[in-house]
């Protein structure tokens, strides 16, 4: 299988580091112009400066209007757009206040809500994009530490099918990508405590933490960054033409259904 996205320009935000990162990576080996988002010049510099080739990048922060339409106005044409950006917080959900709920809305949905409304009609006039919503599997299980992430996520997955709905016979397709328990720097900073603790790689603590708290995982294990790129760049080709409306589970089993 032979991915080639030559010619193809790429934005993916929240992708300074984590799985927005290895998705931009992968997306630039893949032989697309990247563009690389983050909230501030120095993460976005760094990020750029790893992928080299034609990578490029706009410091933007997403969780709000005027971020949005920095980002833009700089590119204002992509085609393919990764919504990757996303936040986590674990909290009882009797201790989490409106203006979290909020700060998780803005940044987890309506982010990607503005995106599908900025790029979605320049894919449809060129008869051909991509649109992929980062969701989780935590939006099929609501994780109790964190009621409110779950919701968000669920929202992304929703949002993705009524986009491609939208899109029909335009040559545009919209998914949602579902990972699971992922060792990006968010999950590891969570899990520091626990590997300072017990000395044992963070690799191990991390499987241990999946599966105490994710226990229908069939992986058994944390996957890396670059196994949900993979999936992310199989659906942002001309491979994936057939896939659309769909949530594309990288969840190493964890949602148990068929």
């Amino acid at each position: 299988m032979n991915i080639d996205l030559t010619g193809k320009t790429a934005l993916v935000t929240g992708s300074t580091e984590g799985i927005g990162f290895a998705i931009a990576q992968g997306l630039a080996r893949a032989g697309a112009t990247v563009i690389v988002n983050g909230r501030t010049s120095a993460k976005v510099d760094a990020a750029v400066a790893r992928i080299g080739g034609s990578a490029r990048g706009v410091a933007a922060d997403l969780g709000n209007v005027a971020g949005h339409d920095t980002l833009v106005a700089a590119e204002p044409q992509a085609d393919i757009v990764v919504s990757n950006l996303g936040i986590f917080e674990p909290a009882d959900f009797f201790d989490v206040d409106d203006a979290t709920w909020d700060r998780h809305w803005q940044i987890n949905v309506m982010a990607g809500v503005r995106l599908a409304r900025a790029y979605l009609p320049g894919m449809e006039a060129n008869g051909w994009g991509r649109f992929l919503l980062l969701a989780s599997e935590s939006a099929f299980n609501i994780p109790v530490e964190m009621i409110h992430y779950g919701v968000s996520k669920t929202a992304d997955v929703a949002l993705a099918r009524g986009l491609a709905k939208r899109m029909a016979g335009t040559g545009v397709t919209v998914n949602s990508v579902l990972p699971g328990p992922t060792l990006s720097e968010g999950v590891a900073a969570m899990l520091e405590a626990e590997r300072a603790k017990t000395g044992k790689p963070i690799e191990d603590v991390a499987a241990a933490f999946v599966q105490a708290h994710r226990a229908s995982s069939i992986l058994r294990r944390a996957a890396t960054v670059e196994e949900v790129a993979n999936m992310v760049v199989y659906l942002a080709s001309p491979l994936a033409s057939a896939t659309t409306g769909a949530a594309v589970r990288v969840d190493g089993g964890v949602i148990d259904t068929l």
